[in-house]
């Protein structure tokens, strides 16, 4: 049977992108605390586990940068090196480099060109002493004196069929010993050619060197194969004379691996599920059929008790096939460490160019969203992070003269609220300055020297495309792009956001998001003869209104009041071009809706009721159409569309400058005074 590593590969890359963001995690703790062992021997054992994975796929440039960065690593964690500012420096940019040889050995493209830059810069760090090295300190003076050693491997006969590759393992003793190793094999097992069985191991080894290595390091080595190997060391007394083993030329060209890469476009998306995840979807399934094997029997034998079996057995169906749904949609959920994660590496960068003290707080790590969102996510939350600590935190001397402390807050927290994500980002700054904000709109033009807007609306500009309060552009910020990509990307996966602040005391954004982009929780109307479905999380309530309720504006606008708040009406069957729908709102029913905070009444016909629907993207199937945001096939084959809420809200408001002019839909249009 011929074994393909490839196939394994993309499992490797999603183990070395967790590791990769252990080590980095490790890397930003030791900044606030140097001497803690434990995160310590986290790092090390990140790189550790990324080297011995990557040897045994062959991905030799990835192993042996890593060998040379654990190397680094592991006089950090004997007490030979001091974890300062500048090794942390050197440590995070070897850290880039490792990413962007993960990445590119996984797309099959030349490695980064500053690798070779780095890897020098660690094997001189290894190789003698520089700034930052320091005496050991418990360790006895002098060097450690080099010893005999003989380290017995044998290999279990599955080592093979488990992946493994004990050539891996003899380079790196290999590497152990002073001058190298003599390596000998023992192959009396080995088996007739004709009775040889590939995936099993019939080879043993004994490996003879002279190493300053103490037998803890040398069983290190078998880390990643045990209980698949037996290991024996035996020490024979101090090093005579430290001479290169015989024949160790031969083994170690012999135990290089060749490089092998996996393309990225063979690479799949996957999603790591628990066994008890699994077990309830085999169950799940297994009850599916039971009911499928009813609903058959009971139309094969019909009887006197015909219809009441048909109905229970639907009834099962229904049941089964609902929470079948709801197991699938928690696989699919992940958890937002692996965007949260990122985080504080973004914070520690930007603060260093910006000269700010900064400590960022991370809370709901462990809330879960669907993983087609989680990618999504990272471009705001980047720009968001970034814009808090260039824009909204104030410098050293100047928190310190308003009484703060010089270092500055910078929060993240996410949490559930009504079935929806809702992700915070938040700075203990100056908050955002509402007169500068508005000069500067006034200045580009995006408003008018007549215009009326509350704090909130003045406050929503930051999210203009090109608007930026920032004093000059610089590698950080004074583009004015980054919020417009929190804004675009947000509502591309039907999220909303909203802005507070107080002068003084802060800024905090506040994103909520739909738990997932597949299944939708609607609320199915009727306009005329046609379908539409509300997000069931956007409905307030539903109603008929009163004469008294429903008055017009200057003679063009409906609006509707509930409770002494007056909240626009907008006729669907006018902005949807649909016939033959009921035109006056006492007659219809009005359904109040909310985005963003800001609610608007949608006129309809009917209320069908709440149902979960199947979404379906009218941009991939057909083009994107303002006003909605998707489709869905209803129970009878029929086509419904799924209604944006958010974009119906900006209508109402006035605040959709790109449906104002399009066609001749102009936005007095879209009311029926």
């Amino acid at each position: 049977m011929d074994f393909d590593v490839a196939a394994f590969l993309d499992a490797f890359f999603e183990e070395a992108e967790e590791h990769v963001q252990a080590f980095e995690h490790g890397l930003l703790e030791l900044e606030r605390n140097p001497s803690d062992r434990e995160v310590i021997g986290s790092v090390f054992r990140a790189a550790h586990s990324i080297k011995g994975a990557s040897g045994t796929f062959g991905l030799t440039g990835v192993m042996q940068f890593t060998h040379e960065l654990e190397g680094v690593l592991d006089l950090l964690r004997k007490d030979s090196l001091a974890y300062d500012a500048e090794l942390a420096a050197l440590l995070l940019a070897a850290l880039d480099v490792l990413k962007e040889l993960l990445a590119s050995s996984r797309a099959g493209t030349p490695p980064p060109a500053r690798e070779a830059e780095l890897r020098a810069r660690l094997e001189a760090l290894r190789a003698g002493p520089i700034a930052g090295v320091v005496a050991p300190i418990d360790a006895a003076p002098g060097p450690k004196r080099a010893r005999s050693v003989v380290v017995r491997v044998e290999p279990l006969p599955e080592l093979f069929a488990r992946g493994m590759d004990p050539i891996v393992l003899l380079r790196e003793l290999y590497e152990m010993g002073v001058g190298g190793a003599q390596v000998e094999i023992d192959d009396s097992d080995l088996p007739p050619l004709e009775e040889l069985d590939p995936e099993l191991c019939y080879l043993r080894f004994r490996v003879s060197m002279e190493t300053a290595a103490s037998e803890a390091d040398i069983r290190e080595v078998f880390t990643f194969v045990e209980g698949l190997c037996d290991v024996k060391v035996e020490s024979e007394g101090p090093a005579q004379t430290p001479e290169r083993a015989p024949g160790a030329e031969t083994a170690e060209k012999a135990a290089a691996p060749g490089e092998r890469t996996a393309a990225a476009g063979a690479a799949n998306a996957t999603v790591r599920v628990s066994a008890d995840k699994l077990d309830k979807l085999l169950d799940l399934v297994g009850e599916l059929v039971i009911a499928q094997a009813m609903i058959v029997e009971s139309l094969r034998s019909p009887g006197a008790d015909h219809a009441l079996r048909l109905q229970d057995a639907l009834s099962a169906m229904e049941r089964n096939t609902r929470d079948l749904q709801e197991s699938v949609m928690s696989i699919r959920m992940v958890p937002l460490a692996s965007v949260f994660g990122r985080l504080p590496r973004i914070v520690r960068d930007v603060s260093a160019k910006c000269g700010k003290q900064v400590r960022v707080e991370i809370e709901g790590e462990e809330t879960e969203i669907d993983k087609a969102m989680v990618e999504l996510l990272v471009d705001p939350l980047t720009h968001l992070v970034r814009n808090a600590v260039d824009h909204g935190l104030e410098a050293p001397d100047e928190r310190q003269l308003a009484g703060k402390s010089q270092e500055g807050l910078v929060t993240v927290r996410a949490f559930h609220q009504g079935g929806a994500v809702v992700v915070e980002v938040g700075d203990d700054g100056r908050g955002l300055a509402t007169e500068l904000i508005r000069d500067k709109a006034l200045r580009q033009g995006l408003i008018g020297d007549d215009a009326t807007l509350s704090d909130e609306q003045i406050h929503e500009l930051i999210f203009h495309p090109g608007f930026s309060t920032a004093a000059s552009v610089s590698d950080v910020s004074g583009r004015g792009v980054g919020m417009d990509v929190v804004k675009r990307n947000i509502e591309t996966i039907k999220g909303s956001l909203a802005v507070s602040t107080e002068r003084g005391a802060g800024t905090r954004v506040r994103l909520r998001l739909p738990l997932t982009l597949a299944i939708l929780d609607g609320f199915a109307v009727r306009i005329a003869d046609q379908t539409f479905i509300l997000p069931l999380l956007s409905v307030v309530e539903s109603f008929r209104p009163t004469r008294a309720q429903v008055r017009s504006i200057v003679g063009r606008h409906d609006v509707i009041d509930v409770r002494g708040v007056s909240t626009p009406i907008v006729h669907l069957y006018r902005v949807l071009g649909v016939p033959s729908a009921i035109t006056d709102p006492c007659e219809a029913l009005v359904c109040i809706v909310e985005s963003g905070g800001a609610r608007v009444a949608v006129l309809v016909d009917e209320v069908l009721g709440q149902m979960q629907v199947v979404v379906k993207s009218l941009e991939t199937n057909y083009q994107r159409l303002d006003l909605l945001m998707g489709a869905t096939i209803l129970g009878n084959g029929r086509v419904a569309m799924i209604l944006d809420v958010q974009a119906l809200s900006k209508v109402a408001h006035g605040t959709a400058q790109s449906l104002m002019t399009r066609g001749s839909a102009r936005q007095e249009d879209l009311w029926l005074s």
